[in-house]
């Protein structure tokens, strides 16, 4: 806590700091939240396992954001990144540390016509699945999964219930360029996954983790549709080298809104002695009505390298009551229920099963 404190002392000395700088404003939230988990597990071998647990989480974001005059601004969101999704639990006699980390940040110009961005940027992956499908469209094999696996753990990501947003923190490090085209807009991002090459033999300079993903959106009567791609320039750090495309649709419903997601991804090839050889698809319906969200995620995977086919179905539901609002912030309760059901099947037909329910009731606070 002292140490949030001395961030927001500094952001708040550095807007003040000068009449012919930059103003900087800080905005944020802080959230308590309680969650009880049902999981229930069965082996290859048919042993079964279930598992029950309460805990508290809390949470604090920190939002600076400036505006640098003619078009061009700096924006940055400063976290915890040491639990996942920045949600912190409870240690023993309130033990824990909270330490802030920036998790977001960039910069860059808009104009009438285009925009640019550059650094940390954000993704609104709870939006837009295409990621959580490129990188998790094995369960578990996804760069985040195999560096944790080699540290010593072994946690178990699937496409559904927002790996991005959650593990991955929601940004990506890239270059973003968006310009008007014909009656939409085209956006196109360059991304660095990583820099962790240790040899320059197959690309030199580029070694390392690239990929490109674009998206047109454009509006035909009141629906809007969002063709996109995602393309692996080079590899990922786990070798892979992934292609995915899909689109989006938008569509008002009176005072509602549903959105319609759906994705391919492929990968077939063989890099430094691993090979992959697997397709797949996320499905996403999600709807959103006042004060209730609701959204259902189909995924399956057919991985021909290992014989072994993926089924993930995942639902997400919340109904958010706003207790205050004001010019200055708000004051919000949201209960939510996520229900995950997964499983795999061999091509010999053993079949494993992996699901966890989750209720949850967030306590947030915006200002």
């Amino acid at each position: 806590m002292k140490r949030i404190l001395s961030l927001a002392a500094m952001f708040a000395v550095l807007s003040y700091a000068s009449s012919a700088s930059a103003e900087l404003k800080l905005g944020g939230e802080a959230a308590v939240r309680l969650r009880d988990d049902f999981g229930n597990k069965r082996s290859a071998v048919g042993v079964k396992t279930s598992t029950e647990d309460q805990y508290f989480q809390y949470r604090v974001r920190l939002k600076p954001s400036a505006d640098l005059g003619d078009g061009y601004y700096f924006k940055a969101l400063v976290q915890n990144e040491n639990p996942a999704g920045g949600w912190q639990g409870i240690y023993p006699n309130n033990t824990e540390q909270y330490n802030l980390q920036v998790s977001q940040f960039y910069f860059g110009h808009n104009s009438a016509e285009s925009h640019w961005a550059l650094g940390r940027l954000p993704l609104g992956s709870l939006d837009n699945p295409i990621l959580d499908l490129t990188l998790y469209a094995i369960p578990g094999a996804g760069p985040l999964s195999t560096a944790a696996s080699s540290a010593g753990s072994s946690p178990t990501l699937y496409a559904v219930d927002t790996p991005i947003s959650t593990n991955h923190f929601d940004r990506l490090f890239g270059f973003n360029y968006g310009v008007k085209l014909g009656d939409g807009e085209l956006n196109a991002v360059l991304v660095n996954f990583d820099n962790v090459s240790t040899t320059t033999a197959d690309r030199g300079l580029f070694n390392d983790g690239y990929g490109f993903t674009a998206i047109y959106k454009t509006t035909v009567g009141d629906v809007t549709f969002a063709p996109q791609a995602y393309v692996t320039l080079t590899h990922l750090a786990d070798n892979r080298s992934p292609y995915s495309l899909g689109a989006q649709a938008f569509i008002p419903v009176g005072k509602s809104k549903v959105a319609l997601s759906g994705f391919y991804t492929a990968d077939k090839n063989s890099y430094r002695g691993s090979s992959f050889d697997y397709s797949g698809y996320i499905f996403r319906l999600k709807g959103e009505s006042g004060p209730v969200l609701a959204w259902i995620d189909y995924n399956k995977t057919s991985d021909d390298h290992n014989n072994k086919d993926y089924n993930n179905t995942f639902v997400w539901a919340q109904y958010k009551v706003n207790v205050h609002e004001s010019a200055t912030g708000t004051f919000s309760l949201t209960p939510t229920i996520r229900y995950r059901a997964s499983g795999s099947e061999t091509h010999a037909g053993v079949t494993t099963q992996d699901n966890l329910f989750r209720t949850e009731l967030y306590a947030t606070v915006t200002f």
